[in-house]
């Protein structure tokens, strides 16, 4: 591999040519790689930041979005194997947590490299239900009512009719995504160690359910929770990029 030529998927806003790992990320339902391009400043250089950019957002907003968890999931896997050649992690907040999983699962399927570790942010556990009722198929005033309980968008922007017009086809498509997913079981866990994190308030993926990641891993499993709901991502960032860059630093090798 030539060293840093990333793609349209794997992005690298702060090339460290020196880092000793990885971090790809992945956003929430109608998040793009923008979000986490502070990390790249704000982790110490020896992460380097790689936000995953989705087709149908931002820079790749003409691009048709992909709303099957497995084929999203095969695709970004595709996108990542060539760098994957040093020790990467995997973060995922909400709907990216869920493809966090699930790559996972695939690269370990095809006898790859595996994660060091696991960052499952906000989402409840694969095998688990539901709690809320499907919002992909709702009327267009109903879908964005629904989206304001979440907290991911300020009230002003949900608001703004020329946001709504450019941001709901790509959330429609995701939460078609995370609405039809159906979990797959299969016989060995993954050996990569998990740390989960939680909003105590969530609704959808509060402490409890969180915790029931844990079964899915042979590796170590730990939790932490935050004040607030779906997005302490954005409330209590500090407090999570703090958490993120000591649990690197904890690091053992994954023995598969």
């Amino acid at each position: 591999m030539i060293e840093n030529q990333f793609n349209s998927w794997i992005t690298c806003p702060k090339k460290q040519p020196n880092a000793k790992i990885r971090l790809f990320c992945l956003p929430f339902a109608g998040g793009g790689a923008s979000l986490y391009r502070p990390w790249s400043t704000a982790l110490a250089p020896e992460i380097e930041v790689c936000p995953i950019q989705l087709p149908g957002r931002e820079n790749r907003y003409s691009e048709k979005s992909i709303t099957d968890a497995y084929e999203m999931a095969g695709a970004i896997t595709a996108q990542m194997l060539p760098f994957i050649d040093r020790p990467y992690a995997i973060f995922g907040h909400s709907m990216g947590a869920l493809l966090s999983f699930e790559i996972t699962r695939l690269l370990q399927s095809q006898k790859r490299r595996p994660p060091e570790i696991l960052f499952l942010s906000a989402h409840r556990a694969a095998h688990l239900p539901r709690k809320r009722d499907p919002l992909h198929a709702l009327p267009d005033s109903q879908f964005i009512e629904s989206l304001k309980q979440y907290g991911g968008f300020p009230e002003e922007i949900l608001n703004n009719q020329d946001f709504i017009d450019f941001v709901l086809p790509t959330m429609r498509s995701d939460m078609t995504l995370c609405d039809l997913y159906a979990f797959k079981p299969i016989e060995s866990p993954i050996v990569t160690p998990l740390e989960m994190y939680a909003g105590e308030d969530d609704r959808e993926a509060g402490p409890n359910e969180m915790t029931a990641w844990s079964e899915h891993s042979s590796g170590e499993s730990n939790l932490t929770t935050f004040k607030g709901g779906h997005f302490f991502l954005r409330t209590h960032s500090q407090e999570l990029l703090e958490n993120i860059s000591s649990r690197i630093g904890r690091l053992k090798p994954v023995i598969t």
